[in-house]
């Protein structure tokens, strides 16, 4: 129960996250107490909400895929049905800007009110997984309601960690071994165990790779509750988890990616200004280090799978362009089943459609590779050719700093 590694890290970009009060709603099916709440979407839906929750003092909360929204202003304490109003009014159609979102900020298009019952305690309690052990970590800290990076950097000691045995799973004795090294005292370890080990099985049995209830709070009642929550989920095991996949909210994530999942490609933003379009995940990213090693920064990972039709193409230029940092574009492509003179079509069939405006380099390798080059030579487009990946990734990074 001690700092015995590293932290790892809590976002993970593989993963699925939902919100606040959809992982909440997941906690309380496998029995973690939470205070009551409901989700609006328009002020007089969280006034609604509000008179049905009962109780004097409300907490109107912003739903967005981000921590850090009580230091952005996402979190409103209410204690009128007019200032649950005008919480809601404010907070939903903007765009709230937090620590982990970045500049852009995330869109709030609901709001959770919440009963603000008081508490006397805030703790920590997390659940990743840990990659490199090849185990569930729990973490825990007394010092609730602080991001856990902050209190790894500044108080790793306050860190207490536990490892778990996947062949038994998270003990009993153990949950009450961390809920006494938390400071609670009897009345409240009974509580605090039962919120560890559901809180574990939710974790284990939905697929998660992070959980993270920040804070945990004790009630002057000697209650304890998970007052807020972030979960991500495997994306690789959603299809096993049709409730968690259909939680998914499109809005939160970048609109490209959702424009890419929709025509089955592969696509992450970064923050380079060499955009990649690449067949195979390998592939795209060892073009990615190529660009890096020549000196440049790739814009995004763009892996358009077996096929590469004109519209499949196309798609993928429009993609890739969307992102005004793009100044130059690096298509690679190693032809196995497909060949190479149907990928040149292709390509300069999009090219023409899409209309690029910026410097094309387009390096082509396997089946009927010659036949493709020919192609790409008649076009008459102004197209950057090249034979090796280091070839044109140091002709791309060259068109950049000559634009």
């Amino acid at each position: 129960m001690r700092p015995d590694g590293p932290i790892p890290p809590a976002r993970q970009e593989d993963a699925m996250d939902v919100h606040e009060y959809q992982a909440k709603e997941l906690l309380a099916g496998f029995g973690v107490p939470i205070p009551k709440g409901a989700v609006a979407f328009s002020p007089d839906q969280a006034v609604y909400a509000a008179t049905e929750l009962g109780g004097w003092h409300w907490a109107v909360k912003a739903q967005i895929h981000a921590g850090a929204r009580g230091k952005a202003g996402g979190i409103r304490l209410c204690k009128t049905y007019n200032e649950v109003r005008d919480a809601a009014k404010d907070l939903l159609g903007r765009r709230l800007v937090t620590l982990q979102t970045g500049p852009e900020g995330k869109p709030v298009q609901r709001v959770y009110v919440e009963t603000a019952d008081p508490f006397e305690r805030e703790l920590y309690l997390g659940f990743v997984l840990d990659r490199k052990a090849e185990r569930v970590r729990v973490v825990a800290s007394q010092r609730g309601g602080m991001d856990i990076e902050e209190i790894a950097a500044t108080e790793p000691e306050a860190l207490l960690q536990v490892v778990v045995e996947p062949a038994v799973g998270l003990q009993p004795f153990e949950a009450r071994e961390l809920a006494f090294q938390l400071g609670l005292d009897i009345k409240q370890v009974g509580g605090a165990v039962k919120t560890i080990m559901s809180a574990y099985r939710a974790f284990r049995d939905c697929d998660a790779t992070m959980l993270e209830i920040n804070p945990l709070v004790v009630t002057k009642d000697d209650r304890v509750l998970a007052l807020d929550a972030k979960m991500s989920f495997d994306d690789n095991a959603l299809f096993r988890r049709r409730q968690i996949a259909d939680m998914h909210d499109p809005s939160q994530g970048d609109p490209r990616e959702a424009q890419a999942a929709e025509h089955a490609l592969s696509y992450i933003g970064l923050e380079g200004e060499i955009g990649c379009i690449v067949n195979g995940a390998g592939l795209a990213m060892a073009t990615m280090d190529m660009i890096k090693h020549a000196g440049g920064e790739p814009a995004n990972f763009l892996d358009v799978g077996g096929g590469a039709s004109p519209q499949r193409v196309a798609t993928a230029f429009r993609l890739v362009l969307s992102d005004p940092n793009v100044r130059a574009i690096l298509v690679n492509i190693f032809a196995g089943i497909n060949r190479c003179d149907w990928v040149a079509e292709g390509v300069v069939q999009a090219a023409r459609e899409v209309r690029i405006g910026v410097p094309l380099v387009v390096r082509l390798a396997g089946t009927n590779v010659e036949a493709g080059k020919k192609i790409l030579e008649d076009s008459g487009l102004a197209l950057i050719t090249a034979d090796t990946l280091s070839e044109a990734a140091e002709k791309a990074v060259r068109a950049v700093r000559a634009a």
